[in-house]
């Protein structure tokens, strides 16, 4: 069972995750062609499925996170989707320039840590600001479990 001040704060970590993956989802629906192009030129396999595939985890995903709906599988499965982004987009150990693989190198731990958060959510779920809030059972020794 959470507290109400533990909800407030799962929802505001749900937001904030959720900005990011929505604006990166609607600038890769903006720039369709040049999110394409950026997979090419990163040897991503089947970029014509891996491309609307990204775009809508981020989307869907973004709107899950704000509204709170399955956010445990939705963690366990962001987690995973933010480090295969981080291995994939943000391959630091093939850039030689230094300054670009310093940037580089940011971006890769900070998918990680964004991963984390994910983690979080996976354990600790929406909370109660939520539609999986709404949905769990109230009361009773079995809502403590």
């Amino acid at each position: 069972m959470t507290r109400p001040v533990d909800s407030g704060v799962i929802l505001l970590a749900r937001l904030a995750l959720a900005v990011l993956f929505l604006w990166g989802g609607i600038m890769k629906l903006i720039g369709y062609a040049g999110f394409v192009g950026y997979l090419q030129s990163k040897g991503v396999p089947f970029v014509q499925v891996a491309a609307p595939i990204a775009t809508a985890v981020e989307v869907v995903g973004g709107v899950f996170l704000v509204i709170g709906f399955r956010i445990r599988a939705l963690g366990l499965f962001m987690a995973a989707y933010t480090v295969a982004t981080a291995i994939l987009g943000h391959d630091f150990w093939n850039i030689t320039d230094a300054a670009m693989q310093r940037d580089t190198v940011i971006h890769f731990w900070k998918n990680i840590g964004i991963a984390g958060g994910f983690l979080l959510l996976f354990v600790t779920g929406a909370g109660r600001i939520s539609v999986d809030g709404a949905r769990a059972p109230r009361g009773g020794l079995s809502s403590s479990l």
